[in-house]
């Protein structure tokens, strides 16, 4: 068997911290956190890892912040495009189709149409 050590917790629950630990123990779900043990072994991982991460990187938490809210930006503009391309491009498609006949050359200045043979256009 391997190495176990057993050391004593003691919540004071009229301490606001202390209690809503307690809490947390009380409803945490059996079925990811098998023991008090893990739960609490888990916690003071994760709380210690990011307190000496933070300890060595002072903007350890502002960049990682930075970082979700860039994601999120950049989701919310592949959703936009993937539900509004379609329907633009749609459109300019057929925007195209309908005005494709309508579509006139602008006529020239009156001082460019003096120095231009425009019988070449079939005019």
């Amino acid at each position: 068997m391997g190495e176990i050590r057993t050391t004593n917790l003691r919540l004071n629950l009229e301490k606001p911290i202390q209690r809503q630990a307690w809490e947390y123990l009380q409803t945490m779900d059996k079925a990811v956190f098998k023991s008090y043990s893990q739960a609490v072994a888990t916690a003071l991982v994760d709380y210690f890892d990011r307190y000496y991460k933070k300890q060595e990187d002072p903007y350890l938490e502002t960049r990682a912040r930075e970082e979700r809210f860039v994601q999120q930006i950049v989701t919310a503009v592949e959703q936009a495009m993937r539900d509004v391309l379609p329907l633009f491009l749609a459109g300019c498609l057929a925007g195209m189709g309908q005005s494709a006949g309508a579509i006139q050359p602008e006529a020239p200045d009156s001082k460019e149409s003096d120095c231009v043979n425009w019988d070449f256009a079939g005019g």
